[in-house]
């Protein structure tokens, strides 16, 4: 057994050996891990090198602004300065687009982009390189920023999409940069005296609601280039000709004196639209209307339909152009063309109406003047028609037409005394009469009378000859419509 006794001694200090060195190492890991936290990412001599775990810089970076601000260390509730001079407030716009204009409402839709621009000493906070910190509308909550609002503002609202459009940028020195997006609805007095072409001035007021002159001095940053706006922005019914800044103080009999920025710009409108849409259908309802005084006067339906057809049409388009219109109390020019177009067109009824009661006058004068024409023939003695066989009577007068006097032609002369004989017409006498016919013909023209009646006929000629009136109508309502256009349209283009 002492041959054992040494082999098993050698196992057992090569076991011990290999557990000491185990131990060693792990201690040399440990002690590698310790340095490299306390001295930073270093390459060991025994090991592989280690980094430790990166910061969390937005927890740091809290911290730190949270301690720069030192906004729990201020009352901003009040304003910057608070006791002395008014703070400034500088103001720019950049006008986004315009999005509608409403005659009806006379109001104007406008989106924009409304920066503000001040110094508060309680932001200031120390910076090696000088940059600013911009933050979102969270923190505008927790600091004092300007009360500016819409002045006539009917509604507005800050755009909230994906997020509230609401951007604070503070500079080192305490300079504070306050945008937002904003889209605002105020009103504008409009004057229609001469839509559709016209021009409309509107204004978007801007004002501080509570701090007045001498607490707040508003203005605009750059003067007329503190507004810009996009040259992409049109409208369908308008030409913008020009946008301007102006500024100035408003005053208040309750609460004082404020300054007041405004944004001006002009509109006019184009004039196309209601060209095709109102003046042409106007006037070809009025021409239309002069179809009538060609139409025969005795086709009654014919030119009454066209009449009231006409009539009628015009009734729409007035009511369709005052529809979309506000209820104002004066006169339009739109309004003068169409109630002057439909003046037209019912007068050209009313010249039918003229036509056709002079017209079935005449007839019944006519009618009445035959029915005399025979029973005087009637119940006068005829002297000399003895011994006549088929005798005919007719008495003429001064006072029957061409057409009557033509109907002797079925007449023919009969023999009569010398002194019937002067009395005769000589295209009268010269027909001799087949034997067996005889006709006596009285007639009983006195020279007073007779030129008294054809004097009051030459009188009456235009009225009672229908055709005259339509013949005139034609040369006259054209012409008179036509001076109506020249007028209007000098009037008011020149004007604009």
């Amino acid at each position: 057994m002492p041959y054992l006794t040494k082999p098993l001694f050698l196992l057992f200090c090569l076991v011990v050996t290999g557990e000491y060195r185990r131990l060693g190492h792990r201690v040399r890991r440990w002690t590698e891990t310790v340095e490299t936290v306390k001295h930073g990412p270093e390459t060991t001599k025994h090991g592989p090198s280690l980094t430790k775990k990166p910061p969390d810089v937005t927890k740091n970076r809290k911290l730190k602004t949270e301690q720069l601000l030192k906004v729990d260390d201020h009352d901003f509730t009040m304003r910057p300065a608070f006791g002395g001079p008014a703070i400034p407030v500088g103001v720019d716009v950049q006008v986004e687009s315009l999005d509608s204009i409403s005659e009806v409402d006379m109001d104007f839709t406008m989106t924009l982009y409304l920066r503000h621009y001040w110094k508060d000493e309680r932001l200031s906070f120390t910076s090696s390189t000088n940059k600013s910190m911009t933050f979102d509308g969270r923190l505008a909550k927790k600091i004092w920023v300007p009360d500016v609002f819409f002045v006539h503002s009917k509604r507005s609202f800050i755009h909230d999409t994906t997020t509230v459009n609401i951007m604070l940028r503070v500079f080192p020195d305490g300079h504070v940069l306050y945008s937002l997006r904003v889209t605002v609805t105020a009103a504008c007095n409009m004057d229609f005296s001469r839509f559709p072409l016209d021009t409309q001035s509107c204004s978007l007021e801007l004002e501080s609601y509570a701090y007045t002159d001498e607490d707040l001095m508003l203005y605009w940053k750059s003067g007329d280039e503190s507004l810009s706006t996009d040259d992409r922005i049109s409208l369908s019914q308008f030409l913008i000709q020009k946008f301007h800044t102006t500024s100035r103080l408003a005053f208040y009999s309750s609460t004082g004196w404020y300054n007041r920025l405004y944004i001006n710009f002009t509109l006019r409108r184009h004039i196309f639209f209601f060209l095709l849409q109102t003046y042409f259908p106007a006037t070809l309802m009025v021409m239309l209307s002069w179809v009538s005084f060609w139409i025969d006067r005795r086709a009654v339906p014919a030119r009454v339909s066209l009449g009231i057809t006409t009539v009628l049409t015009m009734s729409t388009i007035i009511t369709g152009v005052n529809a979309s219109m506000p209820r104002v109390s004066y006169i339009k020019a739109v309004d003068i063309y169409l109630w002057v177009s439909f003046v037209f067109v019912f007068l050209s009824v009313l010249e039918y109406a003229a036509v056709n009661y002079l017209s079935t006058a005449q007839d019944r004068r006519e009618r009445k003047m035959r029915d005399e024409m025979r029973e005087r023939a009637r119940s006068q003695s005829l002297p000399c028609t003895c011994g006549m066989s088929q005798t005919r009577t007719m008495l003429l007068d001064g006072t029957y037409s061409e057409a009557d006097t033509n109907s002797l032609a079925g007449y023919t002369s009969g023999t009569m005394g010398p002194e019937e004989d002067m009395d005769m017409p000589r295209d009268m006498m010269t027909e001799k009469q087949p034997p067996g016919e005889h006709t006596v013909v009285h007639l009983s023209a006195s020279s007073e009378s007779t030129t008294t009646k054809k004097k009051g006929i030459r009188a009456l000629n235009i009225i009672q000859n229908t055709h005259a009136i339509d013949k005139y109508s034609r040369m006259l309502f054209p012409g008179s419509y036509i001076l109506f256009n020249i007028i209007y349209w000098c009037s008011y283009c020149i004007g604009a």
